[in-house]
């Protein structure tokens, strides 16, 4: 393939050895290709992808010159644009006279990784169950809340619902509850074959400060790192308590995202 100047859809082998060249930071773009979920635009060079873009709820930009991604990305009605801060950057400053303005943008979102297993957190954390769902709805709701801004059992309740439950049932969701409380959970929002990228930790708030997160994660990270070389995530800049715990376990800086909220 020569080198291309319009944006064309990728075979799934190409997305795979193009994430494969980052895949912390592309994780979530493998996620969805191997489960075939949205549309992708690509650009190549010399027969090798050199940009790509998710186009969906999500516009999730990675590579060089991202900014060709823009009429592309204008023809959906995205809710979020997120990924590396640069590529999403690039998209933004050629997308943002073609789209409404986002509510909220969110530069500087420090990414971080884990590769070795931290030590012991002797928590009862354990893969959550459809029996869990009633407890964890209302959690994950909040987290939702607290991370995006939108309560979505407002927004789309039967949506979220069933958002929810798939995590459950795909196995991408874990917990440790004791008394009815939540002291550790969170869901996995992307699983690769490389990574696995952790979303929503959240504690119940009176049990916060207790240091049940720090126990929670590191437990997590353990179990996860048996079937994938790499934990991952990424956090606002200012949720310094976050931060705290992801670095106290071990975890090490990979990068920057941006989001743009809409």
């Amino acid at each position: 393939m020569p080198s291309v100047s319009e944006p064309f859809e990728p075979a799934l082998e190409q997305i795979l050895e193009f994430c494969a060249e980052d895949p912390v930071e592309r994780v979530f773009l493998e996620d969805v290709a191997r489960r075939r979920l949205g549309r992708f635009a690509a650009f190549a060079d010399d027969g090798r992808l050199d940009a790509l873009c998710h186009v969906g709820a999500n516009i999730v930009p990675s590579g060089a010159d991202c900014g060709r991604f823009a009429k592309a990305a204008a023809r959906g009605r995205a809710r979020m644009i997120i990924g590396d801060e640069r590529a999403v950057s690039e998209l933004w400053r050629n997308l943002a006279g073609l789209v409404r303005a986002p509510r909220d943008d969110r530069p500087g979102q420090p990414v971080y990784a884990i590769s070795e297993p931290p030590e012991p957190g002797d928590t009862g954390l354990r893969a959550a169950t459809e029996r869990d769902f009633e407890l964890l709805l209302p959690a994950c709701a909040a987290a939702h809340e607290e991370e995006i801004g939108v309560d979505p059992m407002e927004r789309d309740p039967d949506g979220f619902r069933w958002r929810t439950r798939s995590q459950i049932e795909e196995g991408r969701s874990w917990l440790w509850a004791e008394d009815g409380a939540i002291l550790f959970k969170a869901e996995a929002s992307a699983w690769t074959p490389s990574a696995v990228q952790v979303q929503q930790v959240w504690v119940d708030p009176p049990e916060r400060s207790k240091g049940y997160a720090h126990r929670g994660m590191r437990d997590l990270c353990r179990l996860l790192l048996r079937a994938v070389p790499a934990v991952c995530l990424f956090v606002r800049p200012e949720n310094a308590p976050a931060i705290r715990v992801y670095e106290g376990i071990g975890m090490q800086r990979h990068g920057s995202y941006r989001s743009l909220i809409f």
